[in-house]
């Protein structure tokens, strides 16, 4: 019997729907992940998991490195080829799918947040806005609430585009004003 089976069980009307659509979306995941593996000749085993309504599909194996090598490049267009298959083939499904290989996405993820943290400390012992290198809009909304929690810091997205800069900056620091007029010409206009 199926993780699946075991977690939504088999019964009468609502408990039916959700375990229909999460193991239909396991074999669509499961298929589309034997192909890519095959099409790509990578000596990778995979493991898929469920929690909540999250899907986990995690590699390991001889060639794991490729999957992660790039600041996993591999890893997520994989992810994302995937994800589509699944939103195309189940539209009404409200599921996330996360891969990860070898605990990847929680080291890459510690390592955001200590970065975060450094710059926190530069940010607040030099007294001026730092900045986080471009990131993806998932690490910085990591980032941002991880910067929530301390009340002598602020920061914000800066940027156009998907990969935007964040700046942190000291809660009590006063905005710079731009521009070459000065408070009498603002005043005066």
């Amino acid at each position: 019997m199926s993780l699946i089976k075991k977690i939504f069980g088999f019964g009468g009307g609502s408990s039916q729907a959700p375990s229909d659509v999460f193991l239909q979306a396991e074999d669509i995941i499961e298929n589309q992940v034997e192909t890519l593996i095959e099409f790509l000749q990578l000596d990778l085993d995979f493991k898929i998991s469920f929690d909540e309504n999250q899907i986990i599909c995690n590699f390991h194996g001889k060639d794991v490195g490729s999957l992660t090598d790039k600041d996993a490049m591999l890893l997520d267009a994989m992810q994302t080829y995937v994800k589509r298959s699944v939103q195309h083939a189940l539209p009404d499904a409200k599921m996330a799918i996360q891969f990860d290989a070898d605990g990847y996405r929680e080291d890459a993820l510690n390592d955001l947040i200590d970065l975060a943290d450094k710059l926190k400390g530069i940010a607040l012992d030099k007294h001026k806005a730092v900045y986080f290198r471009a990131l993806p809009p998932g690490d910085r909304k990591v980032v941002h609430q991880h910067l929530a929690k301390d009340e002598r810091v602020k920061s914000k997205s800066v940027g156009d585009g998907h990969q935007k800069k964040i700046k942190i900056f000291p809660a009590d620091l006063k905005p710079r004003r731009r521009g070459g007029r000065n408070n009498n010409q603002r005043q005066n206009a």
